[in-house]
């Protein structure tokens, strides 16, 4: 690649790692599908957090939450507005022409939402209106300028909208869609009694005592969400490639964090950090010239603060600091591929609600530390739906000692203040000092 490609930067609004038809049947996802033969999948790719702003944060700077400030959705505990420069200022004075269309989600400050010759949802009124965000993205599609190369972002609120389930009054399935492993044999009692909180006393009340058609019902709203989602997706690849733009143009598809989809018997986000939570699609396609050398899997272990230095490094361009690495070496190929050897998330809040958690997970382990509430250890090689609660078994007393070693040397290297951090109640009081 010899010229700086156009960038086209789609995302959803939880969307978990499975909700794509080429990784589950059950999803209709005809234009990600193509994309996805088009391009190269990420398969273990994650999000630095299960919640909205945060995670977006990370995505449009390049660090953890933790470092942008931002670490709970804008307007609840935590959720303090983007104060630094994104991937969006970077790229426009680099020279790109830049647009933002869609939900924003991180305040109002000048500095973080400054980079964008266009928006839609960004400087002014948030929208979660998908089709409209589209109709924007056509109508700048129509005025590229071939001299002059673009970075479009489209935030589409979708499938984020599985919240309309809490307006079902009956809810059966019209086609039932099967209920996972997890939802039949995990024990919430053997997990941090915040989940089961999340349940019983927070959004999982509309259906904790229900039935499973009711479960079902979620499932299968939840897909119909996910559809309309790749419907808007369809109609911006279909123009980019009417006008002749996909020859010169860099897609990249992912999403902000998971949704629980019923697994272990929850449902959308909370206190948790199981796969369908911190696990998000990643699909990238270079531009048509220079498909053929490209790799249809990596299985690096991608987190989401790699996606702004990944768009530099395409743009040839440099980001101040990051906490990512160039996704663009698998892509291409290259000399120094990244290496990675575990996964870092965190979770802060929900609404007033502050549940501290920290994640690190290899490739055979996953660990989570909660600030007040316990521990969780997953072995991932021999129970990879995470039903098994491994912390405390003697049998698994090395590995637990190792990764909370390997995540606080990590906590203090990046001055995550974690350790201070104070749970409350769902009321937002303090539950220590």
């Amino acid at each position: 690649m010899t010229e700086k490609p156009n960038i086209l930067f789609i995302f959803s609004d939880q969307q978990h790692w499975q909700a794509v038809g080429f990784e589950d049947s059950s999803f209709q996802t005809p234009n990600l599908n193509r994309l996805a033969s088009q391009g190269t999948v990420f398969t273990e790719s994650f999000c630095t957090t299960p919640q909205c702003s945060p995670s977006r944060s990370s995505i449009m700077t390049g660090l953890y939450p933790s470092k942008t400030g931002v670490m709970g959705n804008i307007g609840a505990a935590g959720g303090e507005t983007l104060q630094l420069p994104t991937i969006g200022a970077a790229l426009q004075k680099a020279g790109y022409r830049t647009a933002y269309f869609g939900k924003w989600h991180l305040g109002k400050h000048p500095v973080g939402t400054a980079g964008w010759h266009e928006d839609f949802g960004v400087t002014g009124p948030e929208t979660t209106d998908d089709v409209e965000v589209t109709r924007y993205a056509l109508s700048f599609l129509e005025t590229v300028d071939a001299d002059r190369p673009f970075a479009l972002f489209l935030s589409y609120n979708n499938p984020h909208d599985i919240y309309d389930f809490d307006r079902e009054t009956d809810p059966v399935p019209a086609k039932p869609v099967e209920l996972p492993e997890t939802w039949h044999n995990k024990d919430l009692s053997t997990v941090p009694a915040v989940q089961s909180q999340f349940m019983r006393e927070d959004q999982g009340k509309v259906i904790v005592d229900d039935e499973g058609p009711a479960w079902e019902r979620y499932r299968e709203m939840y897909r119909e969400k996910v559809k309309l989602y790749d419907e808007e997706v369809g109609k911006v690849l279909g123009t980019l490639e009417d006008k002749g733009l996909s020859g010169t143009t860099l897609v990249v598809a992912t999403s902000d964090h998971g949704d629980m989809d019923s697994q272990h018997h929850l449902i959308y986000k909370g206190p948790f950090m199981y796969e369908h939570m911190m696990r998000v699609p990643l699909i990238v396609r270079l531009p048509a010239s220079a498909r053929s050398g490209a790799p249809p899997t990596v299985d690096f272990a991608t987190v989401n603060v790699d996606l702004a230095p990944t768009l530099a490094d395409f743009a040839e361009i440099s980001i101040p600091r990051t906490d990512g690495v160039s996704l663009k070496p698998f892509l291409v190929g290259g000399t120094r591929i990244p290496e990675r050897e575990f996964v870092i998330g965190q979770y802060y809040s929900k609404q007033k609600w502050v549940n501290p958690i920290r994640m690190i997970r290899d490739n055979r382990h996953k660990y989570n530390l909660y600030r007040e509430h316990g521990e969780e250890l997953y072995d991932l090689t021999k129970d990879p739906s995470e039903i098994i609660n491994r912390a405390g078994d003697t049998a698994y007393g090395e590995v637990q000692l190792e990764l909370a070693a390997k995540l606080d040397i990590w906590m203090k290297q990046h001055e995550d203040r974690f350790p201070s951090q104070c749970p409350t109640t769902r009321n937002g009081e303090a539950l220590i000092g």
